[in-house]
């Protein structure tokens, strides 16, 4: 039985990358990893309640809380974080390339892990021909793009500690 998931789809993939850098201004750029991370996020949904919130941040916890189910779909379970995060990569890095070959990213900054926008114009064009995102992607996306960018993703309240999905604990 054949046997479609989103997650390892390379289209899908851009679709997503997509998705994340058209809340970006052109001069910023994202750690390549924490664009990996939330695009986890944004494939298994559910998960975003397993990420470590400090005791004060009352808000992110209520928040995804309201707007993300915690239910897990039973045709997307996840049993393994790490394991299904580590396979995505590839999927990942492949739809960066693809978008850089496009020049809508910058190739030289992706080589450093590194995701910056070079042509806005290209990526609002091809963004402005997806159809509009579920309720439940709206709301990842604007969860990890306001609250978790400007969480630090090195240290013990870094991102990639707080999510598990990265190892952390040799990070400087």
């Amino acid at each position: 039985m054949i046997t479609y998931n989103r997650a390892f789809d390379y289209y899908h993939a851009i679709y997503r990358m997509i998705r994340f850098l058209t809340h970006f201004k052109r001069e910023d750029y994202i750690e390549l990893d924490r664009l990996r991370i939330w695009d986890f996020y944004f494939l298994f949904p559910e998960q975003v309640h397993k990420i470590s919130l400090k005791r004060e941040e009352t808000e992110i916890r209520e928040l995804r809380k309201r707007f993300i189910k915690s239910k897990d779909n039973p045709y997307n379970q996840v049993f393994d974080n790490k394991k299904i995060f580590e396979r995505l990569r590839p999927y990942q890095i492949t739809a960066l390339q693809c978008l850089a070959s496009y020049g809508i990213i910058n190739k030289e900054l992706l080589r450093q892990n590194r995701v910056s926008i070079i042509s806005e114009t290209l990526l609002n064009e091809y963004s402005n021909k997806f159809e509009q995102m579920s309720y439940t992607e709206q709301n990842v996306i604007a969860l990890m793009t306001l609250y978790f960018a400007d969480i630090s993703l090195f240290g013990e309240d870094g991102l990639k500690n707080r999510t598990q999905l990265m190892v952390s604990r040799y990070d400087v």
